[in-house]
């Protein structure tokens, strides 16, 4: 038998065996098998040199053309098997889409969120627009202009972060308060008659516990006008009073101190829980504080861009947080900024 006869023989063998590779590793198997460097085809070089001189031209076209059309088929093969292995794992990963869908999980509103935006809604139908401030103040926005030296005893009422600055240049800090909002707008209204809600959060140096936290929110309340007199304040405050926790609810002023503030109040409502007859959340006083207020200081007015013997405002802070534990009946505000969901989801 001749050379040719045995490479028309493999030929047909090798083809044969190739269309039964149905993956990436029988194709390895073959190709090592037929073409590789101890393979079939590698076997049948060795022969021509055995041959006669006149022979091997013709014999060594037959070994190339094997080889070639070897080479050419592989290559049929891998495409034909990589187009499989593609549509098995696109079967593998198509969707079914008479199945079921799966309903989304639909988030809420931050009980703080919904306690600002509650807040926000009532002034504002009082006639108060609401003024953003910044977050990072000076100390004089924060202290000083608020009627607080720098010797001043009620600085100490909070523990401050301040920030680093260059030697010389003025303290920065986060605002302990959103007091300093009203110095402001204030600035930026005065001589004008003013009515603002400042929203916005708050930092203080302090142990985390049930009633502390680092971070909070306040809402400030500010109004500047003539003949602004503690009677409208306390109306103000009785009738957001009423709009949030319902027409009944009793109230009541108790003399109290601010430093920016003269005369100042603490506004409580009767506990709602207990109905004025003492319980552990009211601490059995029947009451329960929920803001600070108080007419603006003269120096505060000053301060502010504001004659004070022409005009006159009153001021006022609360903690959504504390309004939305109390609405809400939350006992520890470390919730607030844990992200867990299952506190979250209780809050449609």
């Amino acid at each position: 038998m001749s050379i040719g006869d045995d490479l028309q023989r493999l030929r047909a063998q090798a083809v044969s065996q190739l269309d039964a590779a149905h993956d990436s590793a029988a194709l390895a198997e073959w190709k090592g098998r037929y073409l590789g460097k101890q393979g079939e085809l590698a076997r049948l070089s060795r022969g021509l040199g055995a041959l006669a001189p006149a022979e091997r031209p013709a014999a060594g076209q037959q070994f190339n053309a094997t080889r070639s059309a070897l080479e050419e088929a592989l290559a049929i093969a891998e495409q034909r098997v990589k187009h499989a292995a593609q549509h098995d794992a696109f079967e593998a990963e198509a969707l079914d889409i008479t199945l079921p869908g799966r309903q989304p999980a639909l988030g809420r509103l931050h009980p703080s969120t919904q306690t600002l935006r509650s807040i926000a809604a009532v002034f504002g139908e009082m006639g108060f627009q609401i003024w953003e401030s910044p977050e990072v103040e000076t100390d004089a926005f924060n202290f000083g202009l608020l009627n607080m030296p720098a010797d001043h005893p009620a600085r100490d009422m909070w523990d401050t972060f301040y920030l680093d600055t260059p030697p010389g240049s003025e303290r920065v800090l986060l605002r302990t308060h959103t007091s300093p909002g009203q110095i402001h707008a204030m600035r930026h209204h005065a001589p004008h008659p003013i009515r603002v809600i400042l929203p916005g959060k708050c930092y203080r140096y302090e142990q985390i516990t049930a009633r502390h936290e680092m971070q909070f929110h306040q809402v400030e309340g500010l109004a500047v006008g003539e003949r602004i007199s503690l009677a409208d304040l306390k109306g103000t405050l009785v009738g957001f009073a009423r709009r949030l926790y319902g027409q009944a609810v009793r109230t009541r002023f108790r003399g109290s101190y601010f430093p920016f503030t003269e005369p100042s109040v603490e506004f409580d409502i009767e506990c709602f829980l207990c109905g004025g007859d003492g319980c552990r959340v009211c601490k059995h006083s029947g009451w329960l504080e929920i803001l600070g207020a108080g007419m603006v200081h003269p120096n505060v007015l000053r301060n502010g861009g504001y004659d004070p013997a022409r005009v006159s405002g009153f001021a006022f802070g609360m903690g959504p947080e504390r309004i939305a534990m109390l609405r809400y009946g939350i006992d520890d505000i470390r919730w607030f900024f844990s992200g867990d969901e299952r506190f979250l989801q209780q809050f449609g």
